[in-house]
């Protein structure tokens, strides 16, 4: 079954498996306690603590771990905006966030505070010049930019982004989420705040993700309880997952040591030119812009998304038409719409995305196979046309 849906999320990866089973079994000791077992226990998150620094390139403790992406936005974006600057609530974001960053912002708007919505361009990128426009002094708290968008893999402008942030007295969040694992990060380099994580992004299970918070920023918890995390995310920790994030981390630094993502872009870059060769009047949203190796987000004409995607799982072919979150929704992407893309056309659009694990054969016969559907359904249009034009 060629799986070619790893935004959506990718296999746990063997050796992060393994390493997370003894926590399951034999040390599964509630790591707040005093004695032994649970020492040895605190020991290991420290160790993955450690380990998702690294590959941020952060400090340990600016890491905490939370249930995933979604829980890490929100905490920064509402972090921000009620505890570092109490005198300034202006939140800016652009129209292509996840809903982990555009629903908190729309909670914001409905408690009567000012948010500003940046477009993108039709390929997909953040229009900095309205930034420019957008960022007010003394009244925006915080600009918040996603570092590679889920559907098209664009990636944004964050050094600029960032640094006009703090130029303007602003602190500035990413949802590196897509990102980590697949691009080098350093949080070190940049004018970076916040910054979220999700683990089944790279590998690691679902459930489990984290958050940077930058120690020169403070930071307001809305997890309340024992303390745990430092007392920034109560809750006892998620042991067995934890440490599996922290395995998936030191292997996806070994892997982009190693060149593997230019070797996954390798992949998609043949299959969307055999597909835009195969297929006539086909085209790569955001093709223009500066993309993660790993996404593709195709559009086929006259064809319908949903029918396709039903043909293809017929077929074992796993692809999506924009994001998981949003699959059982009927309305056309938010993203595509954002960069001008018809209705029409972004019905007409599907996403495959890839991981390490994807091998050449299997990406061929997903690449053959999403020929043969596109031209049946097109076939299957076309037939329909002329009954329906015949008297």
């Amino acid at each position: 079954m060629p799986y070619l849906d790893s935004n959506a999320t990718t296999q746990v990866d063997p050796e992060v498996f393994e390493a997370m089973l003894p926590f399951l079994k034999e040390q599964y000791a509630n790591p707040s306690a005093s004695y032994r077992q649970a020492r040895q226990v605190r020991k290991a998150i420290d160790i993955a603590r450690q380990q998702v620094a690294a590959l941020i390139d952060a400090e340990p403790e600016e890491i905490i771990f939370t249930s995933g992406g979604t829980e890490a936005n929100n905490a920064a974006v509402f972090s921000a905006l009620t505890l570092h600057y109490p005198n300034k609530t202006h939140l800016v974001t652009a129209k292509t966030e996840h809903s982990a960053v555009l629903e908190p912002a729309k909670r914001w708007m409905m408690e009567g505070q000012p948010v500003s919505f940046l477009n993108v361009s039709d390929d997909g990128q953040v229009n900095l010049n309205e930034l420019g426009h957008c960022i007010i002094p003394n009244q925006t708290a915080l600009l918040s930019i996603m570092w590679a968008n889920n559907e098209t893999g664009v990636i944004g402008p964050i050094a600029q982004a960032a640094g006009f942030a703090h130029e303007n007295g602003a602190l500035f969040h990413t949802d590196a989420v897509q990102a980590i694992g697949k691009v080098p990060v350093s949080v070190k380099k940049l004018p970076i705040d916040y910054l979220a994580l999700s683990g089944h992004k790279f590998h690691a299970p679902k459930g489990i993700g984290a958050l940077y918070v930058s120690k020169r920023v403070r930071f307001k918890p809305w997890m309340l309880g024992g303390g745990q995390e430092n007392g920034r995310r109560s809750g006892t920790e998620n042991v067995p997952f934890i440490i599996a994030l922290g395995k998936a981390a030191e292997l996806a630094m070994n892997h982009l040591s190693q060149g593997t993502s230019a070797a996954i872009a390798t992949l998609r870059d043949t299959f969307e030119q055999t597909l835009l060769n195969a297929i006539p009047g086909s085209r790569v949203h955001g093709a223009s812009a500066i993309r993660l190796g790993t996404t593709s987000n195709l559009y086929f004409p006259n064809i319908d998304a949903a029918g396709l995607l039903i043909m293809l799982d017929a077929k074992n072919i796993a692809c999506s038409g924009g994001s998981a979150c949003h699959t059982a929704q009927l309305h056309p992407s938010h993203v595509l719409e954002a960069m001008g893309v018809s209705a029409e056309d972004a019905q007409r659009s599907i996403r495959f995305s890839f991981s390490r694990f994807n091998t050449q054969d299997e990406v061929a016969l997903g690449t053959q196979t999403v020929i043969e559907c596109v031209k049946k359904m097109q076939e299957l249009k076309g037939d329909n046309l002329v009954v329906q034009s015949t008297p």
